[in-house]
């Protein structure tokens, strides 16, 4: 079998050494709850103090702005369930939306709450003027998803938090796929985002969310009053360590990270649509850099996951949330992407890692194994 080949980093990525590191040490010498008063306690209180003041330094805000969670899909929940909460309405999402928001979303709806579902189109992704012309006199929230993490299609950020702005309504963004792939902006009209720590090289199982101060929340989790009252539950320390970490990376890392993907994400798709034909692109929009959803005409994507993991590379059909499913994905479907071409569709997702020779042999790969099964079903 060939070296094995990870391109499956829009799921989950490699954890980086430095963040290992300090997990390692916080694990090691870090016993105490961070709200117990004795020094063990206070100790650890201190990292958890750091590390919330490290990530709010990254982004530029205040420090009670930033409140610790399990990762995304808590993350979405608390934010649009918080922000909701006592409220009834409308809410202004999209039709390409990640599971999180989707699922959340439906649940609303079947309580009697309206829902509108703009269509992001081939782009991938919705327009502001879209945006603007479905908010009503009732609308409570806007939610939409910053970059989507099949197609890596980008959501035009500034002009959808100004309509938010004008019109007062809260806006948030999944942020997820976002960080780590691009610079952050925060405009002003953004009310919260939310972020998770295995999509930018650190631990599974713990995220945060931004809640813009002054932004309506009740959060719908009773307990404790840890998170200032927003996420009670004790905190995972080691986790939020190793966030932190894998954020402040992102000061050095990033602005090359971004240039190296999108050389080997442009190399990828070159040579393979060069090298055979029947090859789309899925979404048609603004991408960031590391994600090349493609359909390959004649061929089911399951088969050629399943084939490409035998020769050692790691791809997907979709978001991890959903690709146990066999069928085309949601959101392709929802694009307006055919039906066959939904269901030869493939992810390959780099990561600041990946190498050049990694791919080469991708492409050699994948250009042998598509020729292959389509000889199969030649006539």
């Amino acid at each position: 079998m060939n070296q094995k080949i990870y391109l499956d980093n829009n799921a989950s990525t490699p954890l980086a050494p430095e963040v290992l590191q300090v997990m390692v040490e916080c694990l090691s010498e870090n016993t105490g709850n961070p709200s117990s008063i004795h020094s063990f306690g206070q100790a650890s209180r201190a990292k958890l103090v750091s590390a919330r003041h490290e990530i709010a330094s990254y982004l530029n805000v205040y420090p009670d702005e930033i409140v610790f969670t399990s990762g995304g899909t808590e993350g979405i929940n608390l934010l649009i369930k918080g922000i909701l909460e006592g409220k009834n309405g409308h809410v202004i999402t999209s039709n390409v939306e990640h599971a999180c928001i989707y699922s959340t979303l439906k649940a609303y709806e079947k309580k009697g709450n309206s829902i509108s579902w703009l269509k992001a189109g081939l782009k991938g992704a919705v327009t502001p003027e879209a945006v603007k012309a479905a908010i009503r006199s009732d609308t409570r929230l806007i939610v939409l998803t910053a970059v989507n993490g099949e197609t890596g299609a980008k959501l035009d950020i500034s002009p959808l938090a100004s309509i938010a702005l004008e019109a007062r309504i809260p806006f948030v963004l999944d942020s997820v796929a976002q960080l780590g792939k691009e610079e952050i902006s925060l405009f002003p009209g953004v009310s919260a985002m939310c972020f998770s720590a295995h999509k930018i090289h650190g631990p599974k199982g713990v995220g945060f969310i931004w809640l813009k101060r002054g932004t309506p929340f009740i959060s719908p989790l009773t307990g404790g009053p840890q998170e200032f009252g927003k996420r009670a539950g004790s905190e995972n320390l080691a986790g939020i360590v190793g966030l932190a970490r894998a954020v402040a990376l992102l000061e050095t890392e990033l602005p090359k990270a971004i240039h190296h993907m999108l050389a080997l994400r442009n190399r990828f798709e070159t040579e393979v649509l060069r090298k055979l034909s029947g090859v789309e692109i899925n979404g048609q929009g603004e991408r960031i850099a590391n994600v090349s959803n493609l359909s390959f005409e004649g061929i089911e994507g399951e088969s050629l996951i399943a084939l490409l993991d035998r020769e050692g590379v790691a791809v997907s059909h979709g978001s991890a949330c959903s690709s146990g499913a066999l069928e085309p994905s949601r959101i392709l479907l929802s694009m307006g992407t055919p039906i066959d071409q939904a269901a030869s569709a493939i992810r390959f997702s780099l990561s600041r890692f990946t190498t050049q020779a990694e791919i080469d042999q991708t492409i050699a790969i994948v250009v042998r194994l598509v020729s292959h099964l389509r000889n199969l079903t030649k006539p």
